[in-house]
């Protein structure tokens, strides 16, 4: 229940951006930089619950879209560390073209990494119980 919000705040990081991109408005830079850091702070704590279940399970780490989701997550969080570092900058530098990419590549990431979370649910019955459906 923890992913939810950092992705959240990671997609609304890049509507943010868009957003200041096309008015030039610094309250949409300073948007961004807020959901950047709610984003950063959530995704700690699923990180380390998504490491617990990773490193904790063998059967998990055997799995090819694991090992993409864990990874592809990993760089996710470093790319959204680096973009609050360049949100950290003055407005129109923050955002245009450095935070406006990152942002872009963060969320294609989470597409990429979330279409593997969901296989290894419905798939791999990863975190299902046995005649629970998924």
């Amino acid at each position: 229940m923890l992913v939810p919000i950092p992705i959240v705040c990671f997609v609304g990081t890049l509507v943010t951006d868009i957003a200041y991109w096309s008015t030039a408005n610094l309250q949409w830079a300073n948007f961004s930089a807020w959901l950047l850091s709610i984003g950063l702070v959530a995704s700690v704590f699923a990180g380390l619950a998504g490491a617990i279940d990773f490193f904790g399970d063998r059967a998990i780490r055997r799995l090819r879209p694991a090992w993409i989701h864990a990874s592809g997550n990993a760089l996710a969080l470093i790319l959204a560390i680096v973009n609050a570092f360049v949100h950290s900058r003055d407005a129109y530098t923050s955002v245009v073209p450095t935070g406006l990419i990152l942002s872009a590549l963060v969320v294609v990431i989470l597409l990429v990494t979330g279409w593997n979370g969901a296989e290894l649910i419905h798939r791999h019955r990863v975190g299902v119980q046995p005649g629970e459906r998924a």
